[in-house]
């Protein structure tokens, strides 16, 4: 087989490929096997009977005819990957020369990715979260712990958020009682917000001995009026604990209140780092995405979404539940699950696009070393061999696809290392100070839990 390659207008290139005819007739036996798999022929086996007699039988041209759907676009395949045709879309193909004897020749013409060209890409400027540590957000945590040991004690003054009262209440809706709204010595945190904000709004100021009467909007839409009577019997304030080593060793992991404070200032440390370079990475794709003016081809777009879809639709089977359970659970409709998926691969194919023009702009190339760290993370990523994988991607032709994957990884490295960063407040963060160290705090971040926890289109 013989090919080349012609670009055209439009993004899209024309290939040229001649077969020989010993490579046909190659093809042509295949079609006469295949054949006798389905023909009867009196004095033979199925699948045994010999070419020479379907040919008479026959004729070739119907062999010939399957041979040729069979294998041009196989040919079509090969001469793509000798030419590294960045192929994004099915090929239009026309028998030149040979459909009915000899050799072959055919032309096929398809849409290939375009490479934009973006202006502004070295001056971009992003906001993200501050990595620094919040002095604030610690002692609140401090506090949060306190909190959660407190205890109370009776108070001869009018209820305040955070105090617990101790109530008879009564709730009904048209004058008849509503279940679980009805309670005596019922312990309630003032401020909890449970229930209604109703009960809130008129606990607070409520003294021992009050008894408050009050109307407040159903929680669930569309049910009428709810009314509510309150006894308060009892303001109990809250007391802390003392905030001591003794304390502190009781009550936690930690010997002392400074190795506590050390600890949570360690994981805040490394939730904020890994925030702010998780930001880092997805508002500099966005500023990028935001330099694009070309229109983007659809064919990418459309096989980014399916490519999504499937992808979700294994997910869902893996647990059990097919595509149309999701939907049910979720309340989506499959236009809105198309649409939503839709605007998500139109913003990962401008990501795609915009980073390899970046690539190529800056003359980012991919050597024998890139290739071989690549395979190696794979490798400790998959737990499968580094040489076992690569021979799987020659396998199946996807070279350029790796190569490109790791050019556009490249690419993104480098404009990190570009663009200036600041935090909400404008103040300009050095990049140093967004590496995460060793010291960071992994251990103690594994053995906590804090209240408030920190998916390329190819």
């Amino acid at each position: 087989m013989k090919s080349t390659v012609e670009t055209l207008e439009g993004n899209k290139v024309k290939l040229f490929i001649e077969v020989e005819a010993s490579e046909i007739d190659q093809q042509v036996d295949e079609a006469f096997r295949r054949m006798a798999k389905q023909v009867k022929l009196p004095g033979f086996r199925p699948g045994k009977a010999p070419r020479k007699v379907l040919e008479a039988r026959l004729g070739l041209a119907p062999a010939r005819q399957d041979a040729l759907r069979e294998s041009l676009p196989e040919f079509y395949a090969e001469a793509v990957k000798n030419h590294e045709v960045d192929a994004i879309a099915a090929p239009q193909l026309e028998i030149i020369s040979g459909a009915e004897q000899g050799g072959v020749s055919f032309e096929a013409v398809v849409e290939t990715r375009p490479l934009l060209t973006l202006q502004g890409y070295r001056g971009l400027r992003v906001v993200i979260p501050s990595p620094a540590v919040d002095e604030a957000e610690l002692e609140t945590r401090v506090e949060r712990l306190r909190t959660q040991h407190a205890e109370y004690e009776v108070a001869d003054r009018p209820a305040e958020d955070g105090d617990q009262v101790l109530i008879d209440i009564a709730g009904s809706q048209d004058g008849e009682a509503v279940e679980g709204l009805t309670a005596s010595d019922y312990a309630y945190e003032v401020g909890s917000g449970g229930v209604v904000p109703e009960i809130d709004e008129n606990l607070r100021g409520a003294s021992a001995g009050a008894s408050v009467t009050f109307a407040a909007p159903h929680p669930e839409e569309g049910e009428g009026a709810l009314s509510f009577t309150i006894e308060v019997r009892e303001v109990r304030g809250r007391v802390l604990p003392e905030l001591t080593d003794e304390w502190v060793a009781e009550t936690s992991e930690y010997a002392t209140v400074e190795a506590m404070r050390a600890a949570y200032r360690q994981q805040q440390t490394r939730q904020k780092l890994v925030a702010a370079n998780m930001a880092l990475q997805q508002k500099t794709a966005e500023a990028l995405v935001a330099l694009i003016t070309e229109d983007i081809p659809q064919a990418l777009v459309q096989n980014e979404l399916s490519a999504r879809i499937n992808n979700l639709d294994s997910r869902m089977r893996s647990q059990g539940m097919d595509l149309s359970r999701y939907l049910q659970l979720t309340g989506q409709s499959t236009e809105d699950l198309v649409a939503e998926q839709r605007s998500a691969s139109e913003e990962a194919v401008k990501v795609d696009l915009a980073l390899r023009a970046v690539a190529e702009a800056e003359s980012h190339e991919v050597n024998g070393e890139d290739l071989e760290q690549h395979f190696a993370e794979l490798s400790r990523r998959f737990g499968v061999d580094a040489d076992e994988i690569r021979a799987n991607f020659e396998r199946g032709g996807q070279m350029l696809a790796v190569r490109s994957e790791v050019r556009k990884g490249k690419a993104l490295e480098w404009l990190l290392k570009q663009v200036e960063i600041v935090d909400e407040d404008g103040n300009v963060i050095d990049r140093a100070s967004l590496e995460l160290s060793a010291d960071a705090g992994t251990d103690a971040a594994e053995n906590d839990n804090p209240a408030e926890p920190g998916e390329d289109a190819e």
